[in-house]
Formats: C-alpha cells, structure tokens, sequence
C-alpha cells in the first residue's frame, strides 16, 4: 500500500503543497516543482526520439524533375522585336562646358536639349509638355567644370549609316556617340562616333551618320496615315539607359497639337502634329521608334506629358510621313527644309464669336498679321482679311493653310480667295522661304507710359484701360488704341483671355483710337452681345492682330 501511494499521490499531497505554500515553506516547494518539471520534459524527449527512429518515409516514388526544351511561342510581340531590333541604337552626347558671364542655364516647361525635365510647379499643358531626354550627369546645371553627358535613341534607316532621331538629343553637343545592339553595353566602349547632317528644329528631327565598313541592319518606315487610334504599336529604345528596351500599347489619339507659342508670337511647333500613345515611354525614348504590328515605323518617340518625369501614359511620336519628308530633305545637298510662305500670321484656335463677328465660321483662316515687305503685302492682303481658297480649292482651316504653302517651292505662285468686309477678292501671291521671312521678326519694346486709367469697362468687361504711349503704337502701326492695365479675376475679359498690357485696337469691327472711342462702343454693348477684341503684343515688332472674344454674359 504504501508503494503503491508514492507511485500515485494522493490529494493529500496536493493539500499538503498548499499548506506548505502558506506556511511559507516556499524553498521546500520549488524544488519538488523543479524536479517534476524535469521528469515531465526529459519523458517527452525520450519519447520523441523513440517516435523519430521508429518513423520510416518512403520517397522511392517521387520522380525527379527535368528542365524542358526551350519552346518558342507563337508571339507578334517578339517577332517583331527580333526583327526590328537590331535597327534601334543607343545614342549618347557629350557637351563640353562654355564659358559663359551666366552659369545657370535657364528652365522651362518645354525642356531645351540635354537639360531636366524642369521647373513643374504650374499644372498646365505647356508647363508639363516635355521633351524627354536622359540626363546621368550634372542634372542641376550648376556644375560646369566637366563634360555633361545625356542620352537618347535612333534608328537606322540605310545600310551606309544613316540615323533619324530628335533634334533635341544631339543639338549643341560637342560629341556624339552610337551603340548598336550588338555592341557590348559596359561603360567603358562610349561608341562609335557620328556626325550630324541636318536638323530641323521645326520638327524637332536630326539625321546623323556612323561610319561603317559592312552594310548595317536597317528598319522599314510605314505610313502614318495608316495608324488607326486604337491599333497596337511597340515603343522601342533605351528609357534610362537601358538598351533595347520594348514596351507595348496603342494608338491612343491622332494628330494632337501642342500649344508652344514664342515671344516673337509665331508658333514654335507650328509642323508639329503627333501620334499620342500610350506605351510607356520615359527619358531616354527620345528618337526612338514606334512600331506598328507590320514591324513598320508609323512614328519617332519625341515627348512626353507628365508630371513626374516619368511616363503616365502619354506619349507622343512625330508621324512617319512626316519624318520621311524631312528626311530626304535633310540628306539633299543642302541638307535643310525649306518651306514656303507668303508672309501672314493668324491664330491657331479661336472663339466662335470670331467667327461669326468675321464672318468664317464655316471655314476660313483669319489673317492676324502681314509681314512687312512680304509677298502677302505685296499682293495687298491686309489684316482682318479671311483667306478662304488656295488656287481654287476651300481653306478649312489654317493648318490645312500652312500644309498647303509650307509645301510650295520659294520662287511659285498661288492663287489667293479671301474675303474683304463681306466682299470676295482674289489675289497672286509668290512664295517666300519661310525660315527667311521670320527671321528678322523681333520683339518691340514694352509699353512705359504713365498710367491714366478708365473704368468704363469695369462693370461690362472687367477691365481698365489707358491710351497707347505714340511711341508704342507707332511701332504696332497703329494710329492709337488704349492699353489694358487691369483685368479683374473672374470677368468676361478674364474668361476669354483678354489679358493685361493688351492693346486694343478694334472691338466689334470699330476703330478703337483713344478712350473716347472705347468709352463709346463699350457703352452700347449689352448682355448677350458677341464681342471680339482686335489686340496686339507691345512686345511685337509689327504688332500684328490677335482676336478674342465671347458671348457677353
């Protein structure tokens, strides 16, 4: 009995543990609790290794795994890579630092060769529009000890060496280099060296040339007129440095424009119409190629909208057709575009009050400035006047203008319809370079007149006016005008984009000389009025005529 006990403790075991607790007898407890602890974990290891050695797993059925053959998919993607591919080259620029009494290099939205993506603080299209172009080195502009480097793309078009990419990507570099595919990508071999053969900043495109002993692998051109918007397209190049890269995605919108207008006010990228994509396209993309599912080039990666300096999605390509026409001009013996015209400035986007006020809504470009001694103030055009046909067939609008004259030859002749307060008028007008007719058209002075304001617009319009300094207008060609000194946030003058330190000439088609004449003809406007402001630059040598206008609320 009394084995038999010890082996199986009674509750007066546990009782007298409890007691002994209380007793304060604790010493005596913690270490009978000590020694059972023991026992119980050294049963348990002896029983797991007991288990563990009686455990026999059975593996003899598992089959090992092979590696397969290698499996060649049926993908468009990558047969068309394959065979455009080796086509596509690396481009990188070296400029050399100049001295120069300014260091900072100036930024702005659209970003020159080789310089950042810019200051973004506005979010506006002309602020985020930019040209995209890697920049590995002195990405401040501050340093101007060594080199700067920047990179960008191309493709090669002929087998002797011939190279279309962007203007912006070998403009003002003192040493460019190429890589083809086959080259070996470490940092140490910077390429082969290539020469420029023309540029053409209009459209931002450059041909340069390697030198070569074997015939090089080329890639085809398509036709851009072709691209459907939603049609599949590959943007190939080097986003960041990063050779070869491919990306895929479609035609997301045809021929969009971007507003770019200089100081001068004649319109940067007046040729400028491109293929929107959404492939992701970055720094470095620029120059190159977008390619259809023919394995064909529809476009050259030129831009980017973003506001991260990265790609969101919207990319823009200058289409082939375009590109192929440059092309062959830049490789002629002259190795330039030459485009004609016949000495007019008009604007691109106008309100419909314009037009119904000037009688073009249906069709028509609105002649806003004649240069002087041009074959338009030649042949006795005037501003205000409505160019309606080119040698008998309708003007729609003025791109198909600057298409249509931009393709005529220096030294021709076109047939001008246009219209006349009401009345239709034809006219011979010759053909000019149009790079030489612009090129002495500069800036004027800025209007410093002292300030003598009128408030007769302020109700009405939102604006208040001063007369037009002689000196100013005189330069503007005009025999007066008042100057706007003031346009309140959130007025009619506001919403269409009358803006301070305009000069206005006309409104609705009456003279505006002097205060007294605006005073009357803002007097007799009334709600639901159409009103159009005939208005010039004081900065514009010429002045020439801008309209903006609306619906008087």
């Amino acid at each position: 009995m009394s084995d038999a006990k010890n082996q199986n403790p009674s509750p007066n075991f546990f009782t007298r543990l409890g007691q002994n607790l209380r007793s304060g007898r604790l010493s005596t407890t913690f270490v009978v609790l000590s020694a059972l602890s023991v026992g119980i974990l050294a049963g348990s290891v002896f029983t797991g290794r007991v288990s563990g050695m009686e455990q026999h797993i059975d593996s003899t059925d598992a089959r090992p795994l092979t590696i397969p053959s290698p499996v060649i998919l049926s993908n468009q993607f990558s047969t068309i890579v394959k065979q455009v591919g080796p086509a596509v080259v690396n481009i990188n620029t070296e400029s050399l630092p100049k001295t120069s009494a300014n260091t900072n290099r100036r930024r702005r939205g659209v970003t020159p060769p080789g310089d950042d993506q810019g200051d973004q603080g506005d979010n506006n299209m002309q602020d985020l529009f930019n040209h995209f172009f890697g920049n590995p080195g002195n990405d401040d502009g501050s340093n101007e000890a060594g080199p700067r480097r920047a990179l960008g793309s191309g493709f090669i078009v002929d087998p002797r060496g011939y190279i279309i990419t962007n203007n912006h990507v070998v403009d003002k570099a003192d040493h460019i280099y190429v890589k083809l595919s086959t080259d070996p990508e470490n940092g140490v071999d910077q390429g082969r060296p290539a020469t420029v053969i023309g540029v053409d900043k209009d459209t931002d495109i450059a041909v340069i040339k390697i030198d070569t002993k074997t015939p090089l692998p080329t890639i085809k051109l398509g036709n851009s007129d072709g691209a459907q918007v939603g049609d599949w397209v590959l943007a190939i190049g080097s986003p960041f440095g990063l050779n070869q890269t491919v990306s895929a995605g479609i035609v997301s919108a045809k021929n969009r424009e971007i507003d770019e207008p200089s100081e001068n006010g004649i319109a940067q990228n007046q040729f400028q119409r491109f293929i929107q994509t959404d492939a992701a396209i970055n720094p470095g993309n620029s120059g190159g190629p977008l390619v259809d599912m023919a394995g064909q080039v529809i476009g050259m990666n030129t831009a980017i909208y973003t506001q991260s300096a990265g790609s969101e999605g919207v990319g823009f390509a200058m289409p082939s057709d375009t590109v192929i026409r440059v092309y062959n001009d830049l490789i002629s013996p002259e190795h330039k575009v030459v485009r004609g015209s016949i000495g007019i400035q008009f604007q691109s986007a106008q309100a419909s009050a314009v037009g119904r006020m000037y009688g073009f809504a249906n069709g028509g470009v609105l002649v806003g400035a004649i240069t002087a001694n041009g074959p338009a103030s030649k042949a006795g055009l005037q501003p205000g006047d409505v160019i309606t046909s080119i040698d008998g067939s309708p003007v729609k609008d003025g791109d198909e203008l600057v298409a249509v004259i931009s393709a005529r030859h220096p030294g021709t002749t076109v047939h001008i319809g246009y219209e006349r307060n009401g009345k239709h008028q034809v006219a011979d007008v010759g053909i000019a370079d149009r790079a030489k007719l612009f090129a002495d058209n500069g800036a004027g002075e800025e209007n410093n007149s002292a300030p003598e304001e009128s408030d007769i617009g302020q109700n009405k319009l939102g604006i208040t006016v001063q007369p037009t300094g002689a000196s100013v207008a005189s330069k503007l060609g005009l025999k007066g005008g008042v100057t706007v000194t003031s346009v309140r946030p959130g007025s009619f003058a506001d919403e269409i984009g009358l803006g301070k330190s305009a000069v206005i000439s006309e409104i609705n088609r009456k003279p505006v000389t002097d205060e007294a004449s605006y005073r009357s003809i803002v007097s007799g406007l009334k709600s639901g009025d159409d009103v159009v402001f005939v208005i010039h630059d004081p900065r514009v040598q010429g002045g020439g005529n801008s309209y903006v206008g609306g619906t008087l609320p």
